[in-house]
């Protein structure tokens, strides 16, 4: 694992948080990539050096000089809760910690950095985004795809942009590593440095994404109003599809945060429908004893299921729609059947998107600010700033990008889930041993 911060060169300037009395870090502050005991001995035994993360926070030396250092910001993607908030807070490190005085937004994504779209960036001051935490969404505007980093870097310059802070995903922080390439293969000195945005909370290597708590608390009001629903009829039925592509973390955690759920599918657990064990054949026996059932599904699961409609604009799979299909699969299921039943769909996808972050998310949204300033300031670039193992750590783009954070099969939290839903670990016709 490398996980090396590349830095732009030596700190020369005392950082203005002195006058503070700030606690400073230096690089040498690590914290194990794995912590195990097990991971500890063997690293001993083969007398290898143990991975390890730099420690996030503020630095006695600076790379930036705050009388000329100008920043950007850009916020890419879907939209997530917290997203205000960060930039929020971002503004507010920069210019009252370190009197930055020139902070610009960047609209709608990454098509904000290339002239041609005609979106005119909007000069951030601590006036203008202090009320927006309240709000969801994001202020700047978002979107999705690649663009020319040729052209990206270009308008960087050209506007004397000195720090860029991205705000974004997967292939958001993909973008953020080919423009810092690009920086570094034209020799100029300017950082780039990533805060991670994922409503999955799929990303390599962090322990929490923004928005993540939020999402699982608007999931758990959404599943108790599917279960209302469902014992409010004789075999009624819930069906509620959370966002989850590739991880199906919020679907896990809506589950366990609310304790009325059935039956939990997400994409790393393949499921079947049909045949003894399947999804009909429990969800019968549960009618049959309990007269109601909740589902929740992830949005990627069932791909043994559903098939793919293609990509988006960011080269993301799009998937046929699984709630949609597990409706009308189980409806056509009980009604061949003729067995009297009502059921309800439930898709909150972008309503729980799109709502204000919660305290909880509101106060990491702004740690993880405050460090991405940090690191920014100290000339480090090409990296991410993110939560690992409870502590805050600067890990490079290079790690993350290369797969996507997974619920465990034969992990604790989906044995939790298991153990609460009363499902089986998988569902499915068990096969047969010779």
């Amino acid at each position: 694992m490398q996980t090396a911060i590349t830095s732009l060169g030596p700190c020369q300037y005392p950082s203005p948080l002195m006058r503070c009395g700030q606690h400073f870090r230096t690089d040498d502050e690590r914290v194990l990539c794995d912590d195990s005991v097990e991971a500890v001995k063997a690293a001993v035994e083969k007398k290898e050096p143990l991975p390890s993360f730099e420690m996030a926070g503020a630095r006695g030396k600076i790379f930036f000089d705050p009388k000329t250092t100008k920043a950007g910001i850009v916020t890419c993607g879907g939209l997530c809760p917290g997203l205000n908030d960060v930039i929020r807070s971002l503004v507010m490190v920069l210019s009252y910690n370190y009197g930055i005085k020139e902070i610009y937004g960047f609209r709608y994504g990454y098509e904000g950095l290339v002239p041609s779209f005609g979106r005119v960036p909007v000069q951030l001051t601590p006036e203008k985004v202090v009320s927006i935490h309240k709000l969801g969404g994001t202020m700047l505007g978002s979107s999705r795809g690649p663009q020319d980093v040729g052209v990206m870097v270009d308008t960087l310059d050209d506007m004397g942009i000195d720090i860029l802070f991205v705000i974004g995903g997967d292939g958001s922080i993909r973008g953020a590593g080919e423009i810092s390439d690009e920086i570094l293969k034209r020799g100029l000195k300017k950082a780039v440095v990533c805060i991670p945005k994922t409503i999955d909370n799929d990303i390599m290597y962090v322990d929490k994404c923004f928005g993540f708590e939020t999402a699982v608390a608007e999931s758990v009001k959404v599943i108790l109003c599917a279960h209302a629903e469902a014992q409010g009829a004789l075999n009624g039925i819930g069906v509620v599809k959370l966002m989850g592509r590739d991880s199906g973390f919020i679907a896990c955690l809506g589950t366990l945060a609310c304790g009325e759920v059935n039956y939990v599918l997400i994409p790393e657990v393949p499921f079947k429908l049909e045949g003894p064990g399947g999804l009909f054949e429990h969800l019968q026996s549960r009618l049959n004893l309990r007269k109601h059932a909740v589902i929740v599904v992830a949005e990627g699961a069932g791909k043994n299921l559903v098939g793919e409609a293609g990509v988006d604009a960011s080269g993301n799979r799009k998937l046929e729609d699984i709630g949609v299909y597990l409706r009308d699969r189980i409806s056509e299921h009980f009604k061949s059947l003729g067995v009297e039943h009502t059921l309800k769909y439930i898709d909150p996808s972008y309503t729980i998107r799109s709502v204000p972050a919660s305290t909880q998310d509101n106060v990491y949204c702004s740690l993880l600010a405050q460090h991405a300033v940090h690191a920014a300031m100290a000339g480090k670039t090409a990296m991410l700033v993110g939560r690992w193992h409870g502590r805050y750590v600067n890990m490079p783009i290079d790690l993350v990008i290369h797969g996507r954070r997974k619920v465990d099969p034969q992990g604790e939290l989906w044995q939790a889930v298991c153990e609460i839903t009363g499902q089986p670990t998988s569902i499915g016709p068990k096969p047969h041993c010779k």
